[in-house]
């Protein structure tokens, strides 16, 4: 009787182990090929951010994270790619998030919910934008600018450029205008690379743009760059006065970039990939990329992700009701 007893234990146990041993293969994570959808074109801030995540984290997890840039409809075609994809943590979403819920305000109508259909699971970093112009206008400020258009609108009328209908560069050229009591046209482009390069060939006379975008141009004498977004001074451009303080009171805007999943991920595979994201964020080598696209590393406690896009979506709508951008 002993023996038998033994030997149905053992057998338990060995099955029990087995069921454990097979439970943790098909749970391991990442169990195949993983992707970063970018829906933007390469060269632009939320290409940059998203490949030096997605680096790091395919370091970390041990497995190649390739990169996909899926441009189109102002971040929105990429995106919906995301939302069909399985919330197991392979399919990833690289986004400039003050893009993505401007982009979402305005839309009239969309084939998913921007609020719910996609979840936050780590923030990269943040930074003001660069406000800058084409050589051809004699402004030296953005105080300058304003007057000219002020004093002769016909002379220089100012078209700016934009990486689309509704994003953020069409947010922040619009918030500028109403800031400076002017008017300006808007003249959207396909990318924000695309945007740049109209204004350093004078296609446009305005680019609201990331420093990343903007700086190759500026070093290379082909446009002028008058000042940041941000409400305050950023330590990121100590030389750089604000907008806000050269005649458009109360104008502020600013970028910021993180990485997206498919809603209904499970908890703990989440805070799984939240906490490495905020290993990558915080550590030397990824500080000195920041540095180089002029950011600042900006984490947000895991506790507010997921009142992120909400909060963010209704912002926008108001600021796009003050700016006359109308739903499209």
């Amino acid at each position: 009787m002993k023996i038998s007893t033994f030997a149905s234990s053992a057998a338990i146990a060995a099955l029990s182990l087995a069921a454990a041993q097979g439970a943790h293969a098909q749970g391991a994570f990442p169990s195949k090929s993983m992707v970063m959808i970018v829906p933007y074109t390469p060269a632009g801030s939320a290409d940059a951010m998203s490949r030096a995540i997605a680096t790091r984290l395919g370091t970390a997890l041990g497995r190649n994270i390739v990169v996909d840039n899926r441009p189109g409809a102002s971040g929105m075609i990429g995106t919906e790619m995301v939302t069909k994809a399985e919330p197991d943590g392979h399919t990833l979403l690289g986004h400039t998030s003050s893009s993505y819920p401007a982009t979402a305000a305005v839309r009239a109508k969309l084939p998913f919910d921007p609020a719910k259909a996609i979840i936050p699971i780590g923030m990269t970093a943040r930074a003001p934008m660069l406000f800058a112009i084409h050589p051809s206008i004699p402004a030296k400020s953005a105080k300058e600018l304003i007057a000219l258009v002020k004093k002769d609108s016909k002379k220089y009328f100012l078209n700016y450029g934009s990486s689309g209908s509704g994003g953020n560069n069409h947010f922040a050229g619009s918030l500028f205008a109403a800031a400076a009591g002017i008017q300006m046209q808007h003249v959207p482009y396909k990318g924000i690379s695309n945007a740049v390069t109209a204004l350093a060939s004078g296609e446009v006379e305005v680019v609201i743009a990331s420093s990343s975008a903007l700086l190759p141009q500026r070093d290379s004498g082909r446009i002028r760059i008058l000042g940041v977004t941000s409400a305050e001074k950023s330590p990121l451009f100590p030389d750089l006065p604000t907008i806000a303080s050269q005649g458009a009171p109360g104008y502020e805007y600013e970028l910021w970039w993180g990485t997206f999943a498919p809603a209904g991920m499970a908890p703990d595979r989440l805070k799984f990939l939240y906490s490495e994201i905020q290993k990558i964020v915080v550590s030397p080598d990824m500080k000195k990329f920041l540095d180089t696209q002029g950011a600042g590393v900006w984490q947000l406690p895991m506790a507010q992700l997921p009142d992120l896009l909400p909060k963010e979506i209704a912002r926008y709508k108001k600021a796009a009701q003050l700016a006359g951008i109308q739903p499209q």
